[in-house]
């Protein structure tokens, strides 16, 4: 099975199985065999490549509308005359490579590419993707999306929860209250010297307003992985930074608590992008509404901003050097 397929959103899903309730013989590529399909049959594919996406995009299982398959046709004469193999030659013309098929000959039909080639990805294909999503049920109650924002070379990706009310009228991440203590959280008065507008990208797990700033639930941070894991892998930053529980949660795939997860540095090891060798240190905090609400936090919090510095003197060698006279 290609690689491509695995994790196809249902829009790919069900092209796929048009093009098969098309041509009753699929790809032996997609197969592996030269065999029609029942509907019953294609239903229990669709549905073990929609499992298979869920658990590698997020492992939340996702809510999709149910698909409509057909039998496949037994292959005749008549099916194959309907696809032709080359265009009909003159009378007489050479007609190798095109040549006639004995009856029986199979006739295997091209799949269209499932999904796009990595490397042409890029922060304003994904935002556009964002912008006309309709995975879940926030895209009926959002008024913008908001994809995130920063440099495209930063040391720090930050990784909030989703957007609030501030974010969802202005389509930019962290603006509020909670926006505006995170930047003085990153910068520290100069001590920590990190900023959207200069070395830093900010995103949420997922990219439209939940209603009523609630946490996002798991169908919604499903279906809103893929995108993040874009992001990340487009970005490339030194360190990512999680605030809150739900970032936090979702890129470690862990259940425990923020309280229990922060300040401690670890390996993300970008499993949600398929990527063996792809290592980025984390390092989870408290939200930054959190602290708002909560005085005793921003102890804490300074400690996590320490250790993030240190991480990052280690990383980047013009970071270290520009912070090398600026005592914490």
């Amino acid at each position: 099975m290609p690689p491509c397929v695995i994790g196809a959103d249902p829009k790919t899903i069900t092209s796929l199985f048009h093009i098969m309730d098309q041509h009753p013989l699929p790809s032996p590529a997609l197969t592996g065999f030269n065999i029609t399909m029942t509907a019953q049959e294609k239903a229990a594919m669709a549905a073990f490549l929609d499992l298979s996406s869920d658990y590698l995009t997020g492992g939340y299982k996702r809510t999709r509308e149910e698909y409509s398959f057909n039998d496949d046709l037994t292959f005749t004469s008549s099916l194959r005359a309907s696809v032709p193999l080359c265009e009909e030659n003159p009378k007489n013309a050479t007609v190798s490579p095109c040549e006639e098929k004995p009856e029986n000959t199979p006739v295997y039909v091209k799949m269209p590419p499932t999904c796009d080639d990595p490397t042409d990805d890029s922060l304003e294909a994904i935002a556009a993707e964002i912008a006309s999503c309709k995975r879940c049920g926030l895209c009926k109650t959002r008024t913008n999306t908001v994809p995130g924002e920063g440099v495209t070379k930063p040391l720090v990706m930050v990784i909030g929860e989703g957007p609030g009310e501030d974010e969802d009228r202005s389509g930019r991440p962290f603006v509020g209250r909670a926006g505006q203590l995170l930047d003085r959280m990153l910068d520290s008065k100069g001590k920590i010297g990190l900023s959207r507008n200069t070395n830093c990208y900010i995103a949420n797990t997922v990219k439209c307003r939940p209603p009523g700033n609630r946490n996002p639930q798991p169908d919604e941070i499903s279906a809103c992985v893929p995108f993040l894991t874009r992001q990340i892998k487009t970005l490339r930053p030194k360190i990512i930074l999680t605030v809150g529980n739900p970032s936090t949660q979702t890129l470690l795939d862990r259940t425990e608590g923020i309280t229990k997860l922060r300040g401690s540095l670890t390996v993300f090891r970008g499993t949600l992008m398929m990527d063996g060798d792809f290592n980025i240190p984390l390092l989870p905090t408290f939200h930054p509404s959190a602290v708002r609400r909560e005085e005793s936090l921003k102890a804490p919090v300074w400690e996590d901003m320490k250790t993030l510095r240190r991480k990052l003197c280690e990383l980047d060698a013009e970071y270290a050097a520009r912070m090398a006279d600026i005592p914490l």
